[in-house]
Parts: C-alpha cells; sequence; structure tokens
C-alpha cells in the first residue's frame, strides 16, 4: 500500500499508512525512502535514513542507492561522506549498483 501510494505521488497517504505500521523491514523504509528520493525531497529521505537507523533497521544495498541519489538531490555532501562509513561498514562498497551510486552523488555534490 506504501509502495502504491508513493507510486502515484501521493507521499503524504504513503507516509501516514508507514507511520501506522506496526512492524517497519528494510523493504518499508526503502519504500519511503526511496518515495522521498524519486519526488526530489531529499531532506526528507535523508530524515528517515537516520530515523531508519536509529531504530536499528539494518538498510540493504537498494537502501544505499536510493538515499546516495538523496543525497545527490538535496546536495548533502556532508551527510553523504557520513552513509558512505556505513556503506564500507557494511560490506557494500563493492556492489556495482552502489559503486555506481556513490561516484553519481560524489560527482553532483
Amino acid at each position: 500500500l506504501v509502495n502504491m501510494y508513493a507510486k502515484c505521488g501521493s507521499l503524504v497517504d504513503a507516509r501516514q499508512v508507514f507511520n501506522k505500521m506496526p512492524d517497519r523491514d528494510v523493504v518499508s523504509w526503502t519504500t519511503m525512502i526511496t518515495a522521498y528520493a524519486q519526488h526530489g525531497d531529499g531532506e526528507q529521505a535523508l530524515n528517515l535514513f537516520w530515523q531508519m537507523q536509529w531504530e536499528r533497521v539494518k538498510p540493504d544495498k537498494v537502501t544505499f542507492v536510493s538515499i546516495l541519489k538523496a543525497c545527490t538531490c538535496s546536495a548533502a555532501l556532508e551527510q553523504g561522506k557520513q552513509i558512505h562509513v556505513h556503506i564500507i561498514n557494511g560490506g557494500f562498497e563493492s556492489d556495482m549498483f552502489v559503486a555506481n551510486s556513490l561516484v553519481d552523488m560524489y560527482a553532483k555534490c
């Protein structure tokens, strides 16, 4: 349901459904982060990513690709560098999609 609202561009409805979910996994977090990043709201995507970290949900490679796009959208180089550290610590730096997203983020920020 979150994904459907997000793809329709109704981020308010997507966020309401997301906020009401009793158990949010990496897929639901990544869906919301991706939605914000794709609709140019990098700041909200970054806020959600840090909240996800605070709630101890481990990001996957799809999460990292999306959050790096959010850094690019909002020209958030310092946060992008912090996320790069998380990528290294998580062992995702050698993933081709994550690596390309890192290059894109550093080139555009």
